[in-house]
């Protein structure tokens, strides 16, 4: 095991992003502060996890950090590690708060407990308000020696110039279909037409193809969801706006849901301008052919872009959900 962890980190399908900050660790270049950005899914608190363990594994021969095996490694890898400090969102916005952000920071400047370094994992930091973010400026101006900052996000253009310039970006891009297709099968051991159907509905996001491999209310969840936008589409104003109520209730599985459909909307237009470009919702080809039949691409880029301005609406503003959601279903086109 340890032969795995020092080559891999745990992470698949970005060597060069474990590369580039094993060769940091080993000509002792490592920075205070990392902002680790990508899709959902696409292994970015992996890798934190990963950096986090070589930074404090307690292996004697350094060039096996990180080990996967040590007493370090080990509560790393459970989440019980007391110098390894994790964020949390709110539970009903899915924001991150600047009473939870200060509080992290706060930590952050306690010397360890036992590790070398004490590392904070903020998740989700492109959901924190501005103020939230400008509550870090302090610490990454004036570090501790020991402590270390990974952010991770999402978004880029959600996160504030000041964090970035001060921050080391690793910007990890999707996996490859096939890449995700060997680990799902030499990994995981997955049916061979299964984990090339699960690479490729990921759109290169290796985690979500190894949760839905696990998980097979993944699959079912996601084809209820793009079952009611094509039942939404050939709805009337009324069924739209009596289907904005439910779902306007649970705004972080309303974003996750609206995310979903951008991908929709996204092969959409690309059989509507009949691009020569793999889709992302394979399974979905049949009906996203007869759908299209009836709309045009103004039709459908306009739809798209109603959908990622709601979705910006959501993450970054205190946008009253289900109006938000109306006026995005107002812009979607009927089936004439």
């Amino acid at each position: 095991m340890s032969e795995h962890w020092s080559h891999s980190w745990g992470v698949l399908g970005h060597d060069w992003a474990v590369n580039a900050l094993r060769e940091s660790l080993r000509n002792r270049r490592a920075r205070h502060a990392y902002l680790i950005a990508g899709p959902d899914g696409v292994g970015k608190e992996t890798l934190a996890r990963g950096f986090a363990m070589a930074l404090n594994c307690m292996h004697p021969d350094a060039a096996l950090h990180p080990c996967g095996e040590c007493s370090s490694c080990v509560r790393i890898l459970s989440g019980n590690h007391p110098d390894i400090l994790y964020s949390q969102t709110d539970a009903t916005t899915g924001a991150l708060k600047v009473e939870e952000v200060r509080g992290l920071s706060g930590r952050l400047s306690l010397k360890p407990y036992e590790g070398h370094s004490r590392i904070a994992i903020v998740r989700d930091f492109d959901r924190a308000a501005p103020i939230a973010q400008d509550a870090l400026l302090k610490t990454l101006e004036e570090p501790p020696p020991y402590a270390v900052l990974l952010l991770v996000a999402e978004q880029l253009e959600r996160v504030l110039p000041t964090i970035i310039s001060r921050s080391q970006l690793i910007h990890l891009r999707p996996v490859d279909a096939g890449t995700i297709e060997r680990v799902l099968t030499s990994v995981y051991g997955a049916d061979p037409v299964h984990a090339r159907l699960l690479a490729g509905l990921s759109g290169g996001r290796i985690g979500w193809a190894i949760r839905a491999l696990a998980d097979p209310d993944m699959l079912e969840g996601r084809t209820g969801a793009l079952d009611q936008l094509e039942a939404l589409i050939a709805a009337p104003r009324v069924g739209r706006f009596a289907a904005a109520e439910p779902l306007s209730k649970d705004k972080p599985a309303l974003i996750a849901q609206l995310e979903l459909w951008q991908t929709w909307w996204r092969d959409a237009l690309l059989l509507t301008e009949r691009a020569d470009v793999p889709l992302a919702n394979v399974d979905r080809e049949q009906s996203l052919a007869e759908v299209t039949r009836y709309l045009s691409p103004e039709d459908v880029l306009k739809a798209l872009q109603a959908t990622r301005e709601t979705i910006r609406l959501l993450n970054t503003t205190n946008a009253n959900t289900r109006l938000a959601l109306e006026v995005m279903l107002l812009d979607y086109p009927g089936l004439r």
